[in-house]
């Protein structure tokens, strides 16, 4: 054992011995730090002392990064110029995902996010204005949960990105009876109206996809109406299991439609959006599938989630995600649901779609035994990009960060993307960074999808919305020596390699990470471009469609 190596040990075992009441014999190389008791507080006062002790300043989130002895002592051990064992470099990893080969049009939206955000034109104005639609939850929204003789308690934060009315639905649209309609979970009836409205937009009439292998994939994590009408048994009717089951919310879809292909359900939590995404791709790349509708969905129905989040120190005392900031202390949590319309490339552009964007890989792995299991592993976040972004990574433009705020969380992603993405860089081309997160709140299974929307919206328009809630960055960052840049107003794309670029991250607590990587689409010529602008009346001046509602909404 080397002297680094005794001497990690020495500190590591005084300290949790005083802390904690851990015995020396207990303190084994393969066991996090987490099951220890460790918390994020004392874990960057242990880092602090171990730099000391080693004589060199160490990185805030250094016990995040290698959540075991072992990991800790090969860490500090290695060569200063050499990554951490198991980790690949940017340069190294060339495995591509079936998208690769095939990339992967998105070719219409359909949104219903929080300020109103209900369109694609909407959304886009909320983005580009800087508006914060966070509020407070809706009268009464979540008294209905509280049984009789309690009450919610005083200092419960009511702050959130809610929706005006997640009730409101168009039942007779859809052929849905007003019992079995009242049965449904709004996550339910927000998926239908919206993913009607994404094929408007997309121009693809409902009616023609009826019987094709069109597949759907959904994003979904919560279960709040289940417990709200299936805590009675007096209250139970005959649709009350499907009304409130998770997988329905996909089988639905395709049952409205007549739809063929794939349908499922995703919950991986935070991440379940973009792993549906991820879904949806290799359907496609491998024929499953010949039209994909990916989306996320998340409603706040209930105070126990909220509470929760709250009581382990989660959420922003001020109801703000305030990304990459050194005011960061917490998320916020939001809800809405996003739809994106998908195709293979080709077939696209043979049939004169209008291209928004391109989606040309995905990535989902998962942390594994990280530092505790819903801490975030910085190797996995590192390992992700990489083999999402191959050898190509330094001439990105733009990644949408997952970009909770939270004080650990943030520098933890930012560690990796400068780490993959931000090494080789020029100071004069350094990767630019946003969250939605700060605009919109945290819509957890629907998180990713409004992050991609955002992106594919921007490469559609040729500008970087900015985030908000940036004044000072996280003193546990130095994003110059990263080579990033948190985007704080409007900006046109920059365009680093001539072809805009971007990725779209989005983080579990479950543990399992997705990556998206878009470019934009450049036809061939302007002609190919004709038909697809001329065939859709919903076309308005900006390139966007209009979503066409259902009726009587």
């Amino acid at each position: 054992m080397s002297a680094t190596a005794r001497l990690v040990r020495e500190v590591l075992v005084a300290r949790l011995g005083e802390w904690y009441g851990v015995r020396p014999e207990d303190v084994t190389d393969d066991r996090p730090f987490a099951e220890h008791g460790l918390t994020s507080r004392d874990a960057v006062a242990l880092t602090a002392l171990l730099g000391r002790a080693v004589g060199r300043q160490l990185p805030a989130t250094l016990l995040w990064e290698t959540p075991t002895p072992a990991a800790l002592v090969a860490a500090l051990t290695a060569q200063e110029d050499r990554p951490p064992a198991g980790v690949p470099s940017a340069r190294a990893a060339t495995t591509a995902s079936p998208a690769a080969g095939a990339p992967v049009a998105v070719v219409g939206v359909g949104c219903r996010f929080p300020g109103g955000a209900d369109s694609p034109a909407a959304y886009w104005q909320l983005l580009t204005d800087g508006r914060d639609a966070v509020g407070t939850v809706p009268e009464g929204r979540w008294e209905r949960f509280v049984p009789a003789g309690s009450v919610l308690p005083a200092d419960l934060g009511r702050h959130g990105g809610f929706l005006d009315d997640v009730e409101e639905f168009d039942a007779e649209f859809f052929g849905i009876a007003a019992d079995e309609a009242v049965a449904l979970d709004p996550q339910q009836r927000m998926l239908l109206e919206v993913t009607r409205e994404a094929l408007d937009h997309a121009a693809i009439p409902a009616p023609s996809l009826a019987g094709t292998r069109t597949g759907v994939f959904v994003g979904i994590s919560g279960t709040e109406y289940a417990h709200l009408t299936a805590g009675r048994p007096e209250s139970v009717t005959p649709w009350t299991a499907a009304g409130a089951s998770l997988s329905v919310a996909a089988g639905r879809v395709s049952y409205a439609l007549d739809l063929r292909g794939p349908s499922l359900a995703v919950d991986t939590a935070c991440s379940s959006s973009l792993v549906a995404v991820d879904h949806a791709v290799r359907a496609l790349a491998d024929g499953t599938c010949d039209v994909a509708l990916a989306a996320g969905v998340n409603v706040l129905l209930s105070p126990t989630v909220t509470l929760g989040l709250q009581r382990a120190g989660a959420l922003s005392a001020d109801g703000r995600c305030k990304a990459f900031d050194a005011a960061a202390d917490g998320m916020v949590r939001g809800e809405g649901c996003g739809v994106v319309v998908l195709k293979r490339l080709p077939e696209a552009e043979r049939a004169g779609d209008r291209v928004l964007a391109v989606i040309t890989a995905t990535e989902v792995n998962s942390d594994g035994r990280s530092n505790g299991l819903t801490a975030p592993n910085a190797a996995a976040q590192r390992d992700l990009l990489a083999h999402a972004h191959g050898a190509d990574g330094r001439q990105l433009d733009y990644v949408e960060a997952h970009g909770t705020g939270t004080p650990l969380g943030d520098p933890v992603e930012a560690g990796a993307l400068g780490a993959v993405l931000g090494q080789g860089r020029s100071a004069e081309q350094p990767l630019l960074l946003g969250s939605v997160k700060t605009n919109i709140g945290h819509l957890e299974a629907a998180a990713g999808i409004a992050g991609l929307i955002k992106t594919v919206l921007a490469l559609h328009h040729d500008e970087l919305p900015g985030q908000l809630h940036f004044a000072e960055p996280n003193p546990h960052l130095d994003l110059d020596a990263l080579r990033l840049r948190v985007l704080t107003a409007p900006e046109p794309w920059p365009r680093y390699s001539g072809t805009a670029t971007a990725g779209v991250s989005s983080f579990g607590f479950s543990g399992t990470n997705a990556h998206v990587v878009l470019r934009e689409h450049r036809p061939g010529t302007a002609a190919e471009r004709a038909p697809s602008l001329a065939a859709d009346p919903a076309l308005t001046a900006d390139g966007l469609g209009a979503p066409r509602e259902p009726g009587g909404r």
